[in-house]
């Protein structure tokens, strides 16, 4: 659990890293899974934007009750799973990740997130941990993004320079089976891995049910920006109910 300080922590500066580890036995069997995933879909070698597409089992980290616990203490009692990723930047060419806000590409209105970053390998500034913009998501709001094609990128919709300072920027380095814990408006990134270890990190994504999973929000955002469709997501209420009574939770694996 989270104490009262790490609690208020998150709320200023949008994100915390707990005092918490997964076991060594839980971590081999999420790298397990990566690798089978990456083996069967090579093309996911930087990222892969849903992994429960491919293999439901990754439904089972996310589940982790002291996970859950954590979570519940910081979007309230009644929330839902609606994605969960894998980044999985190999060693030497792993892809930078620019500088963006994440709910400038994701359908929940209104919008709210609690993202959950899980350290597969060791995170460190050398092989190209998260990177934040402490605070940044204090005014609740999306800033000003770009689209650039640009093959060194994992996404294609970067935040414009003029919105923030990059010597503004915290690393978030993390040992193997430790997480961190960000708020959907934090401004975040990653830089290129030229090392000679790989840096995997999984997330789960967590939204409270006062939101709601708008599907046609998802197609419209595929269509004008060219981001990936969420429109066929998997939704699973992790606790409580759904107070909106809006949100589709069929099976969509």
């Amino acid at each position: 659990m989270l104490n009262k300080q790490q609690i208020e922590f998150y709320d200023v500066n949008g994100y915390v890293i707990p005092n918490f580890q997964l076991s060594e036995d839980i971590i081999n069997e999420i790298s397990d899974h990566c690798d089978r995933l990456l083996i069967k879909n090579p093309e996911f070698k930087d990222f892969c934007p849903n992994v429960l597409k491919y293999d439901v089992g990754f439904l089972n980290f996310a589940r982790n009750p002291k996970i859950l616990d954590m979570v519940e203490q910081l979007i309230g009692p009644n929330f839902a799973l609606w994605n969960s990723s894998l980044f999985a930047k190999p060693a030497r060419n792993g892809l930078e990740t620019p500088w963006h806000q994440d709910g400038e590409f994701w359908p929940i209105r209104p919008l709210a997130t609690c993202t959950v970053w899980i350290a597969i390998d060791e995170a460190n500034k050398q092989n190209g941990c998260l990177r934040i913009i402490r605070g940044s998501h204090k005014n609740r709001k999306l800033r000003k993004h770009n689209t650039v094609n640009d093959n060194k990128f994992t996404l294609h919709q970067v935040l414009d320079p003029n919105e923030y300072n990059e010597v503004d920027a915290v690393d978030l380095e993390l040992k193997r089976g430790q997480i961190s814990l960000h708020d959907v408006y934090l401004l975040h990134g990653s830089k290129a891995n030229e090392s000679s270890k790989s840096r995997r990190g999984m997330t789960l994504r967590y939204m409270p049910t006062t939101s709601v999973f708008d599907r046609r929000v998802a197609n419209e955002l595929h269509e004008n920006l060219g981001v990936v469709n969420h429109s066929e997501r998997s939704l699973f209420l992790m606790r409580g109910i759904d107070e909106s009574n809006l949100n589709d939770f069929r099976l969509r694996l």
